[in-house]
């Protein structure tokens, strides 16, 4: 009978289960997706038992399949990062999940950078406060909902409350837990000076192990309600930008990913380096690869804001990505003058307004897709910039995400950087790599993590730059930039 492992992407819309052999053969997948919810302005939530019954549908599912190719034995979770519940004793939330996407700590976060506490939490955990991750949104919970705070038991990461629903342990890894900013990067521990800013106690958060360490078999109830073997292993995944990396082939320094999901997100792998030599505007972060670490940013919601506006010109449109294909051919480059510009600045100023420049009575809607989508891509030029800056340039951008399913995009971004891209575009490649955690913690997959990865690469299509194009977006790329400046309070230089 073939051993068979499952790889799960637990995004911010959707969790996915993939069920691979171990020579990395993909034999079923299946999606099941869950409601952000939005009750005030500025906040962006989830029911984390609507996303527990998610996981439990999809893992159900894939179950089923399996039976017609081997059994299942080992599972990992490849989770986003950035989002928390607060919990009980039992692991049942107190709460809605407060996820990336939310804004209510905006003010926290301003009166740590007014009083230099900014500066401090960055030089601690490697990250720059940000109004949606944890560390500020636990403080704003401590500081709003003192009922909620005192009730809590753990307060968890979505890959944390997700195995202790799988497992009965609340536990998480070095690469989603850098992402709460409360843990001290050098000592590889929670932060204790973190914590208190955050109001919470270290021994509430998970427990803390690397990626690929056995975590536990399935508790009975979840054998019971998903049909997997009662002994099936759990791994511990990682977080879904390094699965995703890993799952690409992704395992040496210098190599670089541009993930295209709900968010956009560029992630270099380096050896560990000096908080003070990570650009101004990016993270250090641990990745799931042993003795490596990422470089990354948050370019923005970007994958959020295309399907926003796309719904809004194409409500009844069964196919929105036909749509954004038949926009860019019928938009020459460059958009006819038009510009898009981030709402909420660019950010590589971290602050600043967005919206439409240049619109005439003459621009369509197929001009405004395209604007939007190459001032994306020009976030993706300034970011490959700031990496070339400290002595990371790129060779070569890895792309995964929803905005590969267009062939266009990957040919607009090579155009606008002047980078090739490498794509697949129907790889579950986070799922993927959640799935070589397993294998490999399970020791089921021949050699160590980075063999396993080697031999599950799979080929990749390269999309090289035009160089027709070349001077029309350098020249746009230049006037987008100084765009971004004047619609900041900081002088551009």
């Amino acid at each position: 009978m073939q051993t068979l492992l499952i790889g799960v992407e637990v995004g911010t819309s959707a969790v996915k289960a993939v069920l691979y052999d171990l020579a990395g053969l993909e034999h079923f997948s299946t999606r099941c997706t869950y409601s952000l919810l939005t009750p005030q302005p500025g906040w962006a939530e989830q029911d984390a038992d609507e996303l527990w019954g998610a996981l439990l549908t999809v893992l159900r599912e894939t179950a089923t399949a399996a039976t017609a190719h081997g059994r299942v034995a080992a599972v990992a979770l490849a989770a986003q990062a950035g989002s928390v519940v607060p919990v009980d004793a039992t692991g049942a939330p107190l709460a809605p999940l407060i996820t990336w996407l939310d804004s209510r700590a905006a003010d926290i976060v301003a009166a740590w950078t007014r009083d230099g506490t900014a500066e401090r939490i960055r030089y601690i955990s490697g990250w720059h406060p940000h109004p949606g991750l944890p560390l500020a949104t636990i403080a704003w919970l401590t500081r709003r909902q003192p009922d909620i705070a005192q009730a809590t038991t753990h307060i968890v990461d979505v890959h944390g409350f997700l195995l202790q629903r799988l497992i009965g342990q609340p536990l998480t890894d070095f690469s989603e837990a850098a992402e709460m900013l409360l843990l001290d990067r050098a000592a590889a521990t929670w932060s204790e000076e973190l914590c208190a800013l955050a109001g919470v106690q270290s021994r509430q958060l998970p427990a803390l192990l690397a990626a690929g360490a056995v975590a536990g078999e399935l508790l009975p109830n979840v054998a019971a309600a998903t049909a997997l073997p009662a002994e099936t292993l759990v791994v511990i995944g990682g977080h879904d930008q390094c699965c995703a990396a890993l799952g690409m082939g992704m395992i040496a320094p210098g190599q670089l990913m541009l993930a295209s999901g709900t968010a956009w997100v560029l992630t270099a792998l380096t050896p560990d380096l000096p908080v003070a030599q990570v650009p101004a505007g990016m993270e250090l972060n641990f990745h799931i690869a042993p003795g490596l670490h990422t470089v990354s940013q948050l370019l923005g919601g970007f994958g959020a804001v295309l399907a926003w506006w796309l719904a809004l010109l194409w409500p009844d449109a069964e196919d929105r990505y036909a749509a954004l294909e038949a926009a860019l051919a019928a938009s020459p480059p460059g958009a006819r003058e038009l510009h898009f510009l981030p709402i909420g600045g660019s950010a590589q100023l971290g602050s600043g307004r967005g919206g439409f420049l240049g619109l005439r009575l003459d621009h369509t809607r197929h001009d405004m897709v395209r604007a939007l989508c190459e001032g994306i891509a020009y976030e993706v030029r300034w970011a490959l910039d700031a990496l070339a800056g400290t002595h990371l340039p790129a060779q070569r951008i890895w792309m995964t995400g929803g905005a590969t399913q267009s062939p266009c995009w990957a040919h607009l971004i090579a155009d606008v950087t002047g980078v090739p891209v490498q794509v697949a575009p129907h790889a579950n490649w986070t799922a993927r790599g959640a799935a070589i955690l397993a294998g490999a913690g399970a020791g089921l997959l021949a050699g160590d993590l980075v063999a396993a990865a080697q031999n599950w690469q799979c080929a990749l299509a390269e999309i090289t730059p035009d160089p027709l194009q070349q001077p029309l977006y350098a020249a746009a790329y230049a006037d987008y930039r100084r765009m971004c400046a004047r619609l900041t309070d900081e002088e551009y230089t």
